[in-house]
C-alpha cells in the first residue's frame, strides 16, 4: 500500500490524500492522465499508463478524438482503463507553461475533471501533479493551485459522490513541495514525514 503523507478531511466526509507512489498501480476507481489535447500517450505519465493498461487506452483514445475532436483543459476524455487496477482513465489536458492563461487553465482542467468523476458516480480518484512535467508548470506555483481547486470543488459540490481524492506522487522533490503547499493550505490536516527516496517522477503533461 502506497504511503499517505498527509491527509485532509473535506465537506461530507470526503477526504483528500497526498500519497506516494505510481499513479498507475493506484487502485481507485479512476485516474486522471496527464494528456495531451491529440490524445497521443507516448511519453511520460501518459505513456506509462498507456504501456500497463495495454493498446485498448490509444485505440478508444484515438475513437474518443475521431468523434468529438481535440481534448481540451475544460473537455477532458474519458476511456476504460485496460489492464489497469482502476476502472476508468480521465484525460486532462493541462495547460503549457507559457501559451497564457495557465493557472486558470490548471484550475479548470482539475475541477473538470472532478465534475467528470462524479457525474459517473464513482467514488475514488487519483489525480497527478497535471502540467508539472513536460509542459513546463512550476511545481511551486502549480501545487496550490491544485489544491485550491481541489477544496473548491468540494465546497460547491457538498453532495457529490466522490469520497476520496489522492494525489499521487512519485519523486521527492515534487512530494515535498507538494506537502508544504498541503500544510498551509490545510494547516489542520494531518501530515507524516515521507519514506526514503523515491526513483525519479515520470515526466507529466
Amino acid at each position: 500500500m502506497s504511503p499517505v503523507l498527509a491527509q485532509h478531511r473535506l465537506a461530507k466526509g470526503a477526504v483528500l490524500a497526498l500519497v506516494q507512489g505510481d499513479l498507475t498501480e493506484a487502485r481507485l476507481d479512476a485516474i486522471v492522465n496527464a494528456a495531451n489535447g491529440q490524445l497521443q500517450h507516448g511519453g511520460g505519465l501518459a505513456g506509462a499508463i498507456s504501456r500497463r493498461g495495454g493498446p485498448s487506452i490509444q485505440q478508444e483514445s484515438d475513437a474518443w478524438v475521431q468523434q468529438n475532436g481535440l481534448a481540451r483543459y475544460d473537455r477532458p476524455a474519458v476511456t476504460g482503463a485496460g489492464r489497469l487496477p482502476c476502472r476508468y482513465v480521465i484525460h486532462a489536458v493541462g495547460p503549457v507553461w507559457g501559451e497564457g492563461d495557465e493557472d486558470h487553465k490548471l484550475s479548470l482542467a482539475i475541477s473538470i475533471s472532478l465534475e467528470t468523476a462524479a457525474s459517473m458516480e464513482l467514488t475514488s480518484l487519483g489525480l497527478p501533479a497535471i502540467s508539472t512535467g513536460i509542459f513546463g508548470f512550476p511545481k511551486a506555483r502549480a501545487a496550490p493551485i491544485i489544491l485550491e481547486a481541489i477544496a473548491a470543488f468540494f465546497a460547491a459540490h457538498p453532495a457529490a459522490g466522490l469520497k476520496r481524492v489522492e494525489l499521487v506522487l512519485l519523486d521527492q522533490p515534487t512530494l515535498q513541495i507538494f506537502q508544504e503547499a498541503f500544510a498551509q493550505r490545510f494547516p489542520d490536516s494531518t501530515l507524516t514525514p515521507p519514506p526514503s527516496p523515491a526513483p525519479r517522477e515520470r515526466g507529466q503533461g
